[in-house]
């Protein structure tokens, strides 16, 4: 058997939307992992890690980030380290926790992240955004919020 012929053999739909996004998230991320790694010198998990930051007014606390991102706290402190390492951000002491360490993008990484934006709003382009029209977009949202809603937990006190 040729790696061609391989098959998951049969699945429910369910299944075969789960594996579906499992295979969309995995394959579109490697791409841009390895074009931000290429071009810029920055793995995906630093651009998440930028992506949360460049959104924000003020320093936000790595506790904070952590919650946000993908990444567990040990690798936000991690990659935390590595981009001010590279001057793309920058920490301060909390002003209501003296044991708290708030972060914020610099100047310098707040360019890094918009030309890593580009590459990677060019990186999905063809693989992404030019295939999907609207309906998709906005059916894909549809499906994201309802996956990321609080699962409903048992009611208080035993009642329905």
């Amino acid at each position: 058997m040729n790696r061609a012929d391989l098959t998951l053999g049969p699945l429910s739909e369910r299944d075969h939307a789960f594996y579906g996004l499992v295979w969309a998230g995995t394959t579109l991320a490697a791409q841009v992992d390895r074009e931000l790694a290429r071009v810029h010198g920055l793995p995906l998990s630093w651009f998440e890690v930028m992506l949360w930051l460049n959104g924000q007014r003020e320093p936000v606390a790595a506790s904070d980030l952590g919650a946000k991102t993908m990444l567990s706290r040990s690798q936000v402190s991690r990659v935390v380290d590595a981009l001010a390492g590279r001057g793309l951000v920058a920490r301060s002491a909390s002003a209501s926790d003296a044991r708290s360490v708030r972060i914020e993008l610099t100047e310098e990484g707040r360019a890094a992240f918009a030309e890593a934006d580009a590459t990677r709003r060019a990186v999905l382009a063809p693989v992404f955004g030019d295939r999907l029209d609207d309906a998709d977009i906005a059916a894909l949202e549809t499906v994201w919020r309802k996956l990321k809603e609080p699962k409903p937990g048992p009611a208080p006190d035993g009642a329905r």
